[in-house]
């Protein structure tokens, strides 16, 4: 065989290979795997941003936080702050000293106006630093990472808020303007002791408004949203001080002050605010202005609307309220050989207008926010006593009028015998009614009430302002049916008020986040006795004081009185009143438990009175 027949046996020639081309079935199933999973991607994408919360902002009308309802006294002179876990007043950045904004920036985003949300070099600087110190010392965040950081629900630090961040940072500045952003952030920061935003920041540590701050003060509260616990200047002054030097001198290398201004910013003696006592002295007022705005607005307004709310609370007569009640409830714990304190409550209201001046609802509102001048509802004993004489004086009864004081029985329905005592255990044969109410003669009082009526005295009372619902019994006449301290208090101001009753008000007037001031109801007064019955009463309350059971609160010219004490001595009630105000006191124990020997009405709670009384009209 020839070589080259031998080629051709051993190397067959390769016929051309081509590529089989796609089916049309295998382009579209390719063609919808690649758009499916497309759509899966971009599903998951959107739910896990729906998850993220992002708040939709797309104004600064769209910015509404959690903002604190501020409670003014009756001079217009911030007394407290409602609020849900973050107290915040929300102001505009025109209501600030203008270099507030610009201390803010310099010390925690120089470059603010220069990027677009994210500081790159800002980040990469932070990141060499915290290297080269080997703790985390420096942030990176500029200011519209911190208001993002602010809005988002959540705050754990993982990369998917990381992430969550970085998008709304990026939305905002492009939505929001650099002074929009800005002003958000200056009333959003957290600046420690409970503070949000500068306005709350500067009322908690320097009882003043923002608009009033001076440098030393602004470069303070700008040296704090690095580490508000850190650089708090009540628990830390030197590391606040250093933070503040650190501020103004950023001030001044950008040429916002000059290095002299500076030097005296920071030698300015700053007068903090250390003690929190304040911020509890108006607590169970506050608590029943909260109640009346809830009835009428709601939550969402009180927490939300940044309302103004005008009061009707006197703050001189408040302090006084307070002390008058903490040394009466001491004193009591003292003469019972310092058992347990027992709690108190005080009430006043003006005469002529059934504004609270004055509340207190317990000795303290730190360890027992329970108002009891409003939410206790306790028997009042003889202090019920001067209506049933009042409705007897309605019914053209005279004053000089006399029944017997003597043993005395009712059969009840069923079957039992009452035999009602006098507090002294003794008789005192014919007494005038005069005599009997200045000296608290049970025995005549319920034999009067059976002249008078269970129904009219109970209606006379509804009139009154006790709305609390009483018993047509006659234990009645002993002030049995229980009232709280408010409404009693309350009831006896139509005898200086000449027989009209006035509904307490608390509040006068509230204005919203837009600047409307809306008046509160005010009811118009309502004849309950007639102007002589009023006058009976009082004349005979004037001598309860001077001679009677409430000889303890005499010394003070004009006024008349009584007092009420339950059995077993569990509550000592005093109420009275002068041609301006009506004032009640309530002293016992939560849960029923006796005051001790001899602790009566006249004995534990009219001296509080009195000492309230003389205070008040200093």
């Amino acid at each position: 065989m020839s070589t080259k027949a031998a080629k051709k046996t051993t190397t067959p020639r390769r016929k051309s290979q081509k590529k089989k081309p796609l089916e049309h079935s295998q382009i579209i199933i390719f063609l919808l795997t690649t758009c499916g999973l497309t759509t899966i991607v971009i599903g998951f994408a959107l739910a896990w941003l729906i998850s993220l919360n992002l708040p939709d902002i797309r104004s600064a009308a769209d910015y509404r936080p959690l903002v604190a309802t501020i409670i003014l006294d009756r001079n217009g002179v911030k007394i407290d702050a409602i609020f849900k876990k973050e107290y915040r007043i929300l102001i505009p950045q025109g209501q600030m000293e203008p270099l507030l904004a610009k201390a803010f920036v310099a010390a925690e985003d120089a470059r603010y106006f220069e990027h677009p949300g994210l500081d790159l070099f800002s980040i990469v600087r932070a990141a060499f630093n915290n290297l080269r110190s080997g703790r985390h010392s420096q942030g990176g965040s500029t200011i519209t990472q911190q208001v993002t950081r602010g809005l988002l629900l959540t705050r754990e630090k993982t990369w998917s808020r990381k992430i969550a961040e970085a998008i709304l940072s990026y939305r905002l500045e492009r939505m929001l303007s650099k002074e929009e952003i800005l002003n958000i952030y200056l009333n959003e920061i957290y600046l420690g002791a409970g503070a949000y935003g500068v306005e709350a920041a500067a009322r908690v540590y320097f009882s003043k408004s923002a608009k009033d701050l001076n440098l030393a003060e602004i470069a303070l509260l700008a040296g704090l949203p690095q580490s508000p616990s850190r650089y708090s200047p009540i628990r830390n002054f030197s590391a606040a001080k250093a933070r503040q030097r650190y501020v103004l001198n950023r001030m001044a290398e950008d040429e916002i002050i000059t290095a002299e201004t500076a030097r005296r910013a920071w030698k300015y003696q700053l007068r903090l605010n250390k003690s929190q006592k304040h911020k509890h002295a108006s607590g169970y007022f506050t608590a029943y202005v909260r109640m009346l705005l809830k009835e009428r607005y709601g939550d969402e307004k009180i927490y939300r609307q940044g309302l103004t709310v005008w009061t009707t609370l006197d703050s001189r007569l408040q302090t006084i309220a307070r002390q008058s009640i903490s040394n009466g409830t001491l004193s009591v714990q003292k003469r019972q050989n310092n058992r347990p304190r027992p709690e108190g409550a005080l009430v006043a209201i003006e005469n002529s207008t059934g504004r609270i001046r004055a509340m207190v609802g317990g000795n303290d509102y730190r360890k027992s926010p329970f108002n009891r001048a409003v939410s206790a509802s306790r028997q009042p004993g003889s202090a019920f006593k001067p209506f049933v004489y009042a409705a007897a004086f309605e019914k053209g009864m005279s004053a000089d009028m006399v029944l017997n004081d003597g043993p005395f029985s009712f059969r009840n329905r069923d079957g039992s015998v009452w035999q009602p005592r006098n507090y002294s255990n003794r008789h005192h044969g014919p007494t005038t009614l005069t005599n009997a109410l200045v000296y608290s003669r049970n025995i005549i009082t319920i034999k009067l009430l059976q002249k008078v009526g269970v129904r009219p005295v109970i209606k006379l009372a509804a009139r009154a302002g006790i709305v609390s619902e009483m018993l047509p019994e006659l234990t009645l006449a002993l002030g049995s049916s229980p009232a709280n301290l408010l409404e009693m208090t309350s009831a006896y101001t139509i005898f200086p008020a000449q027989g009209l009753h006035r509904k307490p008000r608390a509040i006068t007037r509230v204005r919203d986040r837009n600047g409307r001031i809306t008046p509160w109801p005010n009811p118009a007064s309502t004849r309950a006795i007639s102007k002589q019955s009023a006058g009976e009463v009082t004349s005979i309350l004037r001598r309860a004081i001077a001679m009677g059971t409430g000889s303890k609160a005499r010394g003070i010219a004009g006024t008349a009185g009584k007092t009420g004490t339950t059995n077993n001595n569990l509550d000592a009630w005093f109420i009275g009143y002068n041609n301006k105000l009506t004032t009640g006191i309530w002293i016992g124990h939560d849960r029923g438990r006796s005051l001790g020997k001899k602790e009566t009405g006249g004995r534990a709670a009219a001296p509080i009175w009195k000492n309230f009384m003389e205070e008040a009209a200093r």
